[in-house]
């Protein structure tokens, strides 16, 4: 089977090569051009090259083998040899100077370059070349991990050739776009397409929101403009799906649109950071037995899985399972909507959020801080390793295909669980059982079900019949994994 991959496409080799641009539509529809020739002698001069370089540590030619030798007497004359090159010394990792490039454009006469993060991520030397092939040294006045953007500055003794940044929310699927650029280090070359759908998220990040297109795009055109027949840029190229190691295009393409870049952009250029909103809250997405699980009408909005001290949102006294349905006046269609817009709002403004709460929904107003982007991304790290197994206990009874028990004091010593868990562990699960095909493993604690905590047994067999009873075709879990947590759906069945 033919399995594709999702490719940063910058380049990385031995020696320099140009990076490479991407294809942008018009904002409305618009007959074919017979040339794009006019359009290219224009833009091109703005688009650049961007190569780098980067320290890695790699294992030495011994490919990282660790030798031990045996006490044998007619050993001895190779010890010295093998622990010269071999041993604890020559098994020591070295650093080796490796090139990469990527794409960029400028956006004034002052020479700010836009790029991708991944681009000039751990780059101590960044080089940026012109189409005359005029090469500068550049210094990252920015970058952000969530946007995959990256802002630089080069000086010039004039003022350098610049693009416009356009509007992408005006962009329509069908319309057509050109890319100048250097795919696989070809040198300057345009190609043209259509943008073929709009908000695609590629699970790149929590702010995902993607301009797809046909454009050929490849290796090398990491942070290249997808420009508009206008010659404006609507995106910056981050991200291919491919069939191959190599990265060939096969038509899928995505771009980070402008509507999401510029806010970026201007933070970076003058704080050298991004400002964003935070909420405090941790989510997943709502689907159709989730809705169904806690009454909601259809599947929609962010169902809240943790929500973080003293946050905004627990002051505002929302709790894990709720299910946030409208933020600011918006509509939370999908979850993915949600982080951006509380992203996008500053800090302190007080905005009304509507969340769906045991069977109800409520309205209140929600104070935004900002986020403190280290200690966000030093939650991010998810152990999705088993749970430890636990053997059955004549404890344990069997519910909709699991076994189950009390948080006895051994299995919390067993699990390295606090006091402050509760719940029911999971001594084993039966196979092809709905709780199998849901994901529940032996070691994962149960810690309520539709948002009744659990002590017991009993009140586990309590919740099922009261969502039987209310006509609901789900229960919600939620649980504990090596101290993660997490919702999902169990089908109740008729049987109780």
């Amino acid at each position: 089977m033919l399995k594709f991959r999702l490719i940063l496409v910058s380049l990385a080799i031995s020696t320099a090569i140009p990076a490479s641009a991407l294809i942008s539509f018009p904002a409305i529809a618009q007959e074919h051009p017979a040339s794009f020739a006019d359009l290219v002698e224009k833009l091109s001069p703005a688009v650049v090259n961007i190569s780098t370089t980067q320290k890695i540590k790699t294992g030495n030619m011994m490919g990282n083998m660790q030798f031990q030798f045996p006490d044998n007497p007619e050993m001895e004359p190779f010890r010295d040899f093998f622990e010269r090159f071999a041993g604890p010394q020559g098994m020591q990792p070295m650093e080796q100077d490796v090139q990469s490039l990527g794409s960029g454009f400028i956006i004034d006469a002052s020479g700010y370059v836009i790029t991708n993060n991944h681009v000039v991520d751990e780059a101590f030397e960044i080089t940026v070349t012109l189409t005359d092939n005029t090469k500068y040294k550049a210094k990252i006045i920015g970058r952000d991990k969530k946007t995959d953007l990256a802002l630089l500055k080069i000086e010039a003794k004039k003022d350098l050739p610049f693009v416009n940044l356009g509007d992408s929310d005006a962009m329509r699927v069908g319309d057509w776009v050109i890319a100048i650029g250097n795919p696989f280090g070809l040198g300057g070359s345009v190609t043209q397409g259509i943008i073929s759908a709009r908000q695609r998220s590629i699970n790149s990040g929590p702010l995902d929101d993607f301009l797809q297109t046909d454009a050929p795009i490849n290796r090398g055109n990491s942070g290249g403009p997808l420009f508009n027949t206008k010659g404006e840029v609507i995106g910056i190229n981050s991200a291919i799906f491919s069939p191959s190691m190599g990265g060939g295009s096969v038509g899928i393409g995505f771009a980070i649109p402008t509507s999401l870049a510029k806010p970026v952009i201007s933070q970076l250029k003058e704080f050298g950071r991004t400002h964003r909103g935070w909420l405090g809250v941790k989510i997943q997405e709502v689907s159709e037995e989730i809705a169904d699980s806690v009454g909601l009408e259809k599947a929609a909005g962010a169902l809240v899985l943790e929500v973080s001290k003293d946050s905004p949102a627990d002051k505002a006294g929302i709790v894990a399972g709720d299910i946030i349905t409208n933020y600011d006046g918006k509509e939370i269609t999908e979850m993915r909507y949600l982080p951006r817009m509380v992203a996008e709002t500053k800090e302190g403004k007080t905005v009304p959020i509507t969340f769906w709460h045991k069977n109800a929904s409520k309205t209140t107003q929600i104070t935004i801080k900002e986020l403190d982007e280290k200690a966000d991304e030093a939650q991010n790290n998810v152990d999705d390793n088993n749970g430890d197994k636990q053997r059955n206990s004549p404890e344990g009874e069997n519910l909709l295909g699991m076994d189950v028990a009390p948080l006895s004091a051994q299995l919390r010593a067993k699990l390295r669980l606090d006091d402050k868990k509760n719940g029911l562990v999971v001594l084993d699960v039966m196979n092809n059982s709905e709780a199998a095909k849901r994901g529940l493993q032996r070691g994962d604690v149960i810690i309520d079900v539709n948002n009744e905590p659990l002590k017991s047994v009993a009140d586990l067999k309590d919740a099922f019949a009261k969502a039987r009873k209310a006509g609901r075709k789900f229960a919600l879990l939620k649980i504990s994994r090596k101290n993660e947590e997490a919702f999902l759906t169990l089908p109740l069945g008729d049987k109780k």
